[in-house]
């Protein structure tokens, strides 16, 4: 069976969406539907159901899963031991924040392009809230997110940065808010962990989705932020802003793969130099 056709059903088979697959795989609707219909003439049953509550996979579609993930590994593992380890190709999928993209993947990923230069990187941006779910889901291959006290069980991560989170404002705004804070995520909830602390009751003026939101919002004297020191750090608004003293918990910041993946040439390739990079801390 073509790989590509073993993809495609992959990735069906972990959104169970049809639109979405087609859109992110940049294939038509038609497409995806004929090539799902030749793998299921080809295995001699159905993969997948169609009905009123969506998309499931069927028994054999989820064996077919099993297989589909077994020949696409070992069709990588063959061309991993084909040659030397800079004989690696392919391609990876990298999800970060538009900060850790400046800030950390330069250094991150430094050691990997001399070592296999034909791997190719497709670097994905977006909210930090939906990185590990983005990862989760199979849309990336890693991500580059905070790291919760407690991860899902099915995925994995190394420490790549530890930085403050750390209190501004514009210098008319002061400790008692009210306060610009994340819609959702880590730090959102590091926030409201610390109003507890604190016997704050905030008033909140805003929940942008991003960091850089609101850095912009602060700044423009909308409240107090609360925001990792390593966005501010990278914010051209950062010189309009003043750090407030405060005893803001620190923001694990870590390479994340899922633990299943690990055995792919790939990822085996990007763990390894970043096992053996070591960890980078923040400015703070």
């Amino acid at each position: 069976m073509e790989h590509r056709e073993l993809e495609l059903f992959l990735h069906l088979a972990r959104t169970l969406n049809y639109g979405r697959t087609s859109l992110e795989c940049h294939v038509s609707a038609a497409t995806l539907t004929r090539t799902i219909q030749r793998l299921e003439v080809r295995a001699g049953a159905r993969l997948l159901d169609r009905g009123p509550r969506g998309v499931v996979l069927t028994e054999d579609g989820q064996r077919f899963t099993s297989y589909a993930e077994r020949a696409l590994a070992l069709w990588e593992d063959y061309h991993a031991g084909a040659g030397e380890a800079a004989d690696l190709v392919g391609e990876l999928r990298i999800f970060a924040t538009v900060t850790a993209c400046q800030a950390l993947l330069p250094d991150l990923l430094a050691p990997l392009r001399p070592a296999h230069p034909q791997i190719r990187l497709d670097v994905r941006t977006g909210d930090a809230a939906a990185a590990l779910a983005r990862l989760d889901e199979g849309e990336v291959d890693a991500a580059v997110a905070g790291i919760p006290k407690r991860l899902p069980q099915t995925l994995v991560t190394r420490t790549v940065a530890v930085t403050d989170l750390v209190l501004v404002a514009a210098d008319q705004s002061t400790v008692d808010g009210p306060f610009v804070v994340p819609a959702r995520g880590l730090v959102r909830e590091a926030a409201f962990r610390w109003f507890r602390r604190k016997g704050i009751k905030p008033v909140i003026a805003a929940e942008p989705d991003g960091h850089e939101a609101l850095l912009a919002l602060v700044a423009l004297g909308c409240g107090t932020g609360i925001v990792p020191r390593l966005v501010l750090e990278s914010a051209p608004s950062a010189n309009r802003l003043t750090e407030l003293p405060a005893d803001l918990e620190p923001l694990t910041i870590g390479l994340c793969a899922r633990r299943a993946d690990l055995r792919r040439p790939l990822i085996a390739a990007l763990w390894g130099l970043v096992q053996r990079g070591g960890p980078v801390v923040a400015p703070g």
